[in-house]
C-alpha cells in the first residue's frame, strides 16, 4: 500500500505470514463479545423485573441503565492505563473476573432484597466489561493485516449482536417468569415476602454467568495469546498526503482520536436514543397503532438487523475501505430518519426498523478507525472511545426534552444530527496527522 511506513509493511508481513495462527485466539476472543453482549442486553429484562420488585417509578428503575453507562465513563480511561501497563491479555483476564465477581454480587443483593444493592453490583459488573472492552477491541483490530482490521472487528461484534439477542429470550424464561401480583392484593409480611422471592429469580442465573466468566478467564490465563506490536502509523493515508505522520505523548493531541471518541458518543447516543423510543413510536396513532406489548416484537428485527449487517459488513470491509462504507451506511441512515419524520405511517416505522442493518458496523469502524496510529497510546486511546459510550446515557435525555416539547417525531432530528457528524468521520475526520505534499 503506498504510503505505508517500513516498520508497518514489516509487521504486515509478518502478520500475513502468521494469519493462519490467528485463527484460534480470535475464536477464543470471540466468546467475549458474545458474552458482554449477553450480559448487557439482560439489562431490559432487570428493568421490568426489579420495577415490579421494588414498586420503582421509571425514573428510579432507568438508574440500571444509569449506573452501566456511568461505569464507562469513570473506569474506561483507568482501564486503558491498566491495559497499558499489564497487556491486553491480563486485561482481559481482570476485567472478566471483576464482572465474574459482579455477577456474583447479585445473589446477597437479592438476599438483603436491596435496590441499591443490585446498582452496586451492576456497576462492578459493567465495570468488568469496561475493562474487557478496553481490552478486547484493540486486540481483535491489531491482531492479523492492518487493512482487514474494521473486518474483524465487525465479524466479532457481529457475535456480541448474537448475544443481546438471545439474552432477552433467556432472561423472559428464568427471571420474568416469575408471576407478580401487585402489593395491594397482599398484606405487608406477604408482600415483603413475595419480594423477596421475585428477587431470588436473579440469583441463580447470575451465579449461573459469574461461573462462565470464571471459567472463560482460566481458559484465557492459560491460553497463549500472540503477542503483536501495535503500528505506529495508521493504514489509510490521504490523497496528496505522504507518509510522514506525527507521533504525541499527550494521546488527547490524536486529533483524528478525539475526533472518534466524539463519533464513538454521538452513535452510541443515537442508538440508544432509536432503540429507547422505538416501542413509543410504533404505538403512535399517526404511525402504526401498535400495543407496547405487540410493539416490542417488532425489536427483535431492529437487532436481528445489527446482527445480520455485521456479517454483511465483516466481508465488505476487506474490499471496501472503512470510512467510506461508514459514511455511506451513515447516510443512508439519515435519509431513512428522515423519511420517518416526513412520511409517517407503517413506512415510518419500518424506516426505523432497518436502522439497525445499517447500524451494524459503526461502533466497530469508528473504533478501529480512531485507534489506527496510536502506537503504544493504544490500550489509553481505547479508553478514551470506551468512556465516551456514556453517550447513551445523555443524548436520549436530549432528544426526550425535544420529544415533550416538539412531539415525538420531530424529535428525531437529535440523531440525524449525530448521523451526520459519523458521515463526516468516515469521509474526512478520521484521517491522523500527516504531512502534505
Amino acid at each position: 500500500m503506498a504510503g505505508v511506513s517500513p516498520a508497518l509493511s514489516m509487521r504486515s508481513g509478518s502478520a500475513q505470514a502468521a494469519g493462519a495462527n490467528y485463527r484460534t485466539p480470535l475464536i477464543v476472543l470471540t466468546s467475549l463479545f458474545f458474552m458482554w453482549g449477553f450480559i448487557t442486553s439482560l439489562n431490559d429484562i432487570l428493568i421490568p423485573h426489579l420495577r415490579a420488585v421494588f414498586t420503582l417509578s421509571y425514573v428510579q428503575a432507568m438508574m440500571i441503565q444509569f449506573c452501566f453507562f456511568v461505569a464507562y465513563l469513570v473506569m474506561s480511561f483507568p482501564a486503558g492505563f491498566l491495559v497499558e501497563k499489564l497487556g491486553y491479555k491480563q486485561g482481559i483476564v481482570i476485567g472478566l473476573t471483576t464482572a465474574g465477581i459482579g455477577c456474583l454480587l447479585f445473589y446477597p443483593a437479592a438476599g438483603q432484597a436491596s435496590y441499591v444493592f443490585f446498582l452496586g453490583a451492576l456497576f462492578v459488573l459493567a465495570s468488568g466489561i469496561t475493562l474487557l472492552q478496553v481490552s478486547a477491541n484493540p486486540y481483535v483490530a491489531i491482531l492479523g493485516q492492518p487493512e482487514t482490521a474494521s473486518s474483524r472487528l465487525n465479524l466479532t461484534q457481529a457475535f456480541n449482536s448474537l448475544g443481546t439477542t438471545l439474552a432477552p429470550f433467556f432472561g423472559s424464561l428464568v427471571i420474568l417468569s416469575v408471576a407478580t401480583r401487585p402489593a395491594g392484593e397482599m398484606s405487608p409480611a406477604d408482600a415483603a415476602a413475595h419480594a423477596a422471592a421475585e428477587a431470588a429469580a436473579v440469583q441463580v442465573p447470575y451465579i449461573g454467568l459469574a461461573l462462565v466468566l470464571f471459567a472463560i478467564a482460566v481458559v484465557i490465563a492459560l491460553f497463549k495469546l500472540p503477542k503483536v506490536e501495535e503500528p505506529e502509523m495508521p493504514t489509510e493515508v490521504p490523497e496528496g498526503g505522504k507518509a510522514v505522520y506525527h507521533t504525541h505523548e499527550n494521546v488527547w493531541a490524536y486529533r483524528h482520536l478525539v475526533l472518534g471518541a466524539v463519533g464513538i458518543f454521538v452513535y452510541v447516543g443515537a442508538e440508544v436514543s432509536i432503540g429507547s423510543f422505538l416501542v413509543n413510536f410504533m404505538g403512535q396513532p399517526e404511525i402504526a397503532g401498535l400495543r407496547e406489548v405487540d410493539a416490542a416484537k417488532y425489536l427483535s428485527i431492529y437487532w436481528g438487523g445489527a446482527m445480520v449487517g455485521r456479517f454483511i459488513g465483516a466481508a465488505l470491509l476487506t474490499r471496501v475501505r472503512p470510512g467510506y462504507l461508514l459514511a455511506f451506511n451513515a447516510f443512508v441512515v439519515t435519509a431513512l430518519l428522515l423519511v420517518a419524520m416526513l412520511v409517517a405511517g407503517k413506512t415510518a416505522m419500518w424506516a426505523l426498523l432497518l436502522i439497525g442493518l445499517f447500524n451494524s458496523i459503526m461502533f466497530p469502524t469508528i473504533f478501529t478507525l480512531a485507534i489506527e496510529g496510536l502506537g503504544k497510546h493504544t490500550g489509553e486511546g481505547s479508553g478514551v472511545l470506551c468512556m465516551a459510550i456514556v453517550g447513551g446515557a445523555i443524548v436520549p435525555v436530549i432528544q426526550g426534552f425535544f420529544a415533550d416539547h416538539l412531539g415525538l417525531l420531530m424529535s428525531f432530528f437529535i440523531p440525524v444530527v449525530c448521523y451526520l457528524y459519523i458521515a463526516y468521520y468516515g469521509l474526512k475526520g478520521h484521517y491522523a496527522d500527516f504531512t502534505p505534499n
